[in-house]
């Protein structure tokens, strides 16, 4: 970073991804603060983040030399230190469509926005109101969504599709996403990193349920999400003319993760197209737990921990090379 220039927090929003822990005391089926998950987290607990290791968030705050993990805003041991230097509000099975979170039952963007008003609130007990508007101007706004809308919500349990088309619900979802922006920028962030959507097809929970008997790629999630980025770029990219004085970072995870699917060992791996987690194919969250199956003995030849969610090895392969990029466009 330029001399002078700080990035105080990573605060963080969005799905599983992200989530460190928001889900572990609501009332859903979208948990996983249970073995095999978090075996290779911090002595092997399971917090509640959809991996075996760190994820992006974390990764992106050690990297930054913030702290070594975003812990989760409803974590009931949170310190108050953490909220200076940032928290997720992050919860696995959301969505930018509102009917994705109803449908897993979990908190939705618009949910995870009046968290942020507390925890401003709770901030500005803290450390007072000026230091509290310089760590909102300052800090990373990292924000992770649309997946579930895409894999769940329109494919899975075909919720939307009668009522749209594949161009009409990404416009739904991208309408919905750059409301959700304007609101953290009339919170007082300027710094703002949107996650592109990954190749959804492509994870092996989709290949299982959408990519017929050779368990391929299934091309028309990965259409949605590609059609999805494009409009959201667009969106973002007008901000900055009606919202000058911000910084938006689009982020594009869908071409490196597809290129790491597509060449694993170039990256390290040998397993692109099943998880480590029982059979592989299907297993998530609940389905992923002490009675699986087996677990794969050697977790860092897999691309994919359970059949959704990527391993700490992936994720470092994808966020440390992009970060000096949102460095740069931060300053």
């Amino acid at each position: 970073m330029p001399e002078n220039e700080t990035i105080p927090a990573v605060i963080v929003f969005g799905d599983s991804i992200v989530d460190a822990g928001n889900n572990n005391d609501i009332r859903t089926i979208i948990k996983c603060n249970f073995v095999p998950y978090g075996k290779d987290f911090d002595g092997g607990v399971p917090t509640g983040r959809f991996c075996n290791g760190k994820i992006p968030s974390d990764i992106i705050a050690e990297e930054l030399g913030i702290k070594d993990m975003v812990p989760a805003y409803l974590d009931p041991t949170l310190k108050t230190q953490d909220l200076i230097t940032g928290v997720t509000f992050a919860s696995g099975g959301t969505g930018y469509d509102p009917l994705t979170s109803k449908l897993a039952s979990v908190i939705s963007m618009g949910e995870q926005l009046n968290y942020f008003k507390e925890y401003i609130a709770k901030l500005k007990a803290v450390v007072g109101e000026d230091q509290t508007n310089f760590i909102l101007a300052k800090s990373m706004i990292l924000v992770v969504a649309g997946s579930d809308d895409i894999a769940n919500t329109y494919f899975v349990l075909r919720a939307r599709k009668l009522q749209y088309d594949i161009p009409a619900y990404t416009d739904l979802m991208v309408n919905s996403a750059a409301g959700f922006v304007k609101e953290l920028y009339g919170l007082g962030a300027r710094r703002i990193v949107v996650i592109r959507t990954p190749p959804i097809g492509c994870v092996p929970s989709q290949r299982t349920l959408g990519g017929g008997i050779e368990r391929e790629c299934a091309e028309d999630y990965n259409v949605a999400a590609k059609l999805f980025n494009k409009k959201l770029i667009s969106v973002l990219n007008s901000f900055r003319t009606s919202m000058p004085d911000g910084r938006y970072v689009y982020i594009d995870v869908y071409n490196p993760l597809l290129d790491i699917i597509q060449n694993p060992k170039k990256y390290g791996f040998e397993v692109a197209n099943k998880g480590c987690c029982g059979t592989a194919n299907i297993e998530v969250s609940i389905l992923c737990n002490q009675l699986s199956p087996s677990t794969c003995t050697d977790v860092d030849k897999y691309i994919f921990w359970d059949s959704y969610h990527p391993t700490e090895k992936a994720y470092r392969a994808l966020v440390t090379p992009v970060l000096q990029k949102v460095i740069n466009e931060f300053f």
